[in-house]
């Protein structure tokens, strides 16, 4: 675990770090081939069970994804996303992190908020438990459409002091999302953990996107989504050649059957 939070610090500056999302172990496994963090993200909401926020998920729910998603993780850093109402204060917040750990074999835990959970990370951090922080849009708490925040200088100063916050109480690192491209880049500068960003632009230290969004199984229009391919299009076709196969008698043939 240690050298893996080692190694993803040690990138800061000299390699961009890959971040993806994974609910399941078949997806897990080819992730893992390609990214530094595997993220078990509470975007499993709105991907996987259709809710209109994030705060509909449970820490069962969590639980029982990232388990599967540890069978397909082997060399990534796996880091837990700790739900809403998890984390409200330091004994909720360690006892739910361990249970996550204990159960899950994750690496790390992640938490969204700046100076508002600063003691939160440092107590988790005091128990050997590395987390992950996450300022900026926070799903968990944001109400309406996503926007970018960091364009007036209150929001700047906030987001600069909850980054420097995180740092000095023991995150390893730092998610930034839908922030300002010019305030992204000075915040990265600033803290000597590394960024991922998600909506906030190339400046940061690493980027973090949903995977079944940039395999376009989603409907997502948010502005940072890009798809890079159409999943769903490969899936209908396969499923459409069984479906004829079966009406015409043409599937099992011997070959597949006992």
């Amino acid at each position: 675990m240690i050298k893996k939070i080692k190694k993803i610090i040690k990138k800061k500056n000299k390699s961009k770090i890959v971040c993806l999302t994974a609910y399941s172990k078949n997806i897990a496994e080819i992730v893992d081939a390609h990214a530094d963090i595997v993220l078990v993200g509470d975007s499993l909401g709105s991907v996987l069970y259709n809710y209109n926020t994030t705060r509909k998920v449970n820490l069962s729910m969590m639980l029982e994804h990232a388990k599967s998603v540890r069978m397909g993780v082997r060399s990534s850093l796996l880091v837990f996303d700790l739900p809403f109402n998890t984390y409200r204060n330091k004994s909720e917040a360690l006892k739910n992190s361990k249970k996550a750990i204990k159960e899950t074999k994750c690496d790390a835990v992640k938490v969204e908020g700046g100076v508002r959970v600063q003691h939160i990370v440092n107590h988790l951090v005091k128990n050997k438990i590395p987390v992950l922080g996450h300022i900026g849009i926070t799903p968990q708490t944001v109400r309406g459409k996503f926007k970018s925040v960091g364009k007036t200088e209150n929001e700047s100063k906030k987001l600069i002091r909850d980054a420097r916050a995180l740092e000095k109480n023991g995150a390893f690192g730092i998610v930034l999302e839908c922030i300002y491209s010019d305030i992204s880049k000075k915040i990265t500068s600033l803290i000597k953990i590394p960024t991922i960003g998600i909506g906030a632009s190339v400046h940061c230290d690493g980027q973090v996107l949903v995977t079944d969004d940039i395999l376009g199984l989603t409907a997502s229009k948010i502005k940072f989504v890009k798809k890079y391919i159409n999943i769903k299009k490969i899936i209908n076709s396969a499923i459409l050649k069984f479906k004829k196969e079966v009406k015409s008698k043409k599937y099992p043939t011997k070959k597949y059957s006992y």
